[in-house]
């Protein structure tokens, strides 16, 4: 049988491209040989060429203006790997599909915010939009969900998608080093960006969880009624009563179908400390599916850096060599469904609530006035002397409440004269 000749461009080529080109031009051969094809690196193209990197760029694959790959008959596969939402990726990734090229990215903002349409593109041009290294980088979950789980009816996916989160979170409680000293290290290691806004805002895994519950529930991209909430506010004393209390915190992001509505949420929550995704610690992530018939599905592993993406763009690029035209969300776009949203606000949850306030005769009833007001009845409450003994922390652990009606109390309480710090809210997972 005669092997077929597939031509690639890789547009991109900071800390993750040109690890992908080098460990694509080593491992050559043995993709030829699992996928019987043969690979061509034809065309290479970045925003700046004589930026130093740890590769050498051939002359005669250079390609200046990186659009024209995207007009070129002797391009089959456009890897991009610039990033963003807007601007180049997203006029790359469009014109490539529009002339028929298959594209593989690792861009979860491109795909989360344009990821309906690029969808139909590709279906009506009859190529390949691959986007596993997207999500969870080496963690084959988009693949899973395509292919392993095909028939299970998901109704709940939740995890840990972003590393450097759950890197600072974890060096937070095994060192007892405040948000600023571990957030520093983590830039030094690597596991940050200069600037991790998205990571630490919780932006980065709102578009993962975007993208996972479309796969999930054979629905459109949804963009609305999503909470979203960063990890910014937890400090070494949150940390410390978790433990006291028997739990972890931790970043989650969750997409859920109640009565047939979705709800999605990236938020920082308690988790029981011996529950399995309370021990995925560093720079893992992890991803539970809960469904049927498989019932409770996990997956962990390194989320992010350049061997892990580049496992899972390899492993995109071999789905195609292999003469895999596939839909990008599984199923045609006509069957493809909108759902309705359920407000996060009407949610019902467990709480951690700390209040920092003055040691004086009648806060603790002016606490409690609130929250009988705002419908929250107090399940535990711990009161701890600051060393001056003038000051006091409050800790409740509340019953189930509606969360409209805990972020209104935690309201009214920021207001009160008592109240020396910002008070501190985290829900309960179970």
């Amino acid at each position: 049988m005669k092997k077929k000749t597939f031509n690639l461009a890789i547009v991109g080529l900071g800390n993750i491209g040109s690890y992908f080109y080098k460990h694509l031009t080593y491992n050559k051969d043995q993709i030829e040989k699992k996928t019987n094809t043969n690979i061509n690196i034809k065309y290479l193209s970045a925003r700046n060429k004589s930026k130093k990197r740890k590769i050498s760029i051939p002359k005669s694959k250079w390609i200046k203006n990186y659009l024209d790959v995207t007009k070129k008959k002797d391009v089959d596969i456009i890897i991009e790997l610039i990033g963003g939402s807007e601007g180049p990726a997203k006029k790359l990734v469009f014109n490539g599909i529009k002339n028929r090229k298959h594209i593989v990215t690792a861009n979860k903002s491109l795909i989360s915010k344009y990821g309906n349409e690029l969808s139909k593109l590709a279906e009506s041009n009859k190529v390949n939009l691959e986007f596993e290294a997207a999500v969870a980088g080496g963690v084959p979950i988009i693949r899973v969900l395509k292919e392993g789980l095909i028939t299970n009816k998901i109704n709940k996916i939740y995890g840990i998608l972003n590393g450097t989160s759950n890197y600072i979170l974890s060096k937070m409680s095994e060192s007892k080093l405040n948000f600023n000293e571990v957030l520093l290290n983590a830039k030094k290691l690597g596991y940050a960006e200069s600037n991790p806004k998205s990571d630490l805002n919780g932006e980065d895994a709102k578009s993962k969880i975007q993208i996972l519950s479309s796969l999930a529930f054979n629905c459109f991209i949804n963009k609305s009624d999503i909470n979203v909430e960063g990890i910014q506010s937890v400090d070494q004393i949150d940390i410390q009563n978790a433990k006291t209390l028997g739990y972890k915190i931790k970043h989650l992001a969750i997409a859920e179908l109640k009565e047939n509505k979705l709800i999605q949420s990236v938020h920082t929550c308690m988790i029981k400390k011996n529950s399995y995704i309370a021990n995925i610690n560093g720079v893992l992530n992890a991803v539970i599916i809960e469904g049927k018939p498989i019932g409770n599905y996990t997956m962990q592993g390194e989320g992010a850096g350049p061997g892990p993406t580049t496992s899972a763009l390899i492993s995109d690029i071999c789905s195609i060599l292999r003469g895999n035209i596939k839909l990008p969300f599984t199923i045609a776009d006509k069957n493809r469904k909108k759902i309705k949203t359920m407000n996060f606000s009407q949610q019902y949850f467990s709480s951690y609530i700390r209040l920092d306030v003055l040691d004086k005769a009648g806060v603790l009833s002016g606490i409690t006035k609130i929250l009988s007001k705002n419908h929250i009845s107090v399940k535990r409450l711990i009161q701890n002397q600051f060393r001056s003994k003038k000051f006091a922390s409050i800790i409740i652990i509340s019953h189930q409440s509606k969360n409209s009606n805990i972020t209104k109390a935690i309201s009214e309480l920021s207001n009160k004269k008592f109240i020396i710090n910002k008070p501190k809210f985290f829900r309960i997972e179970v």
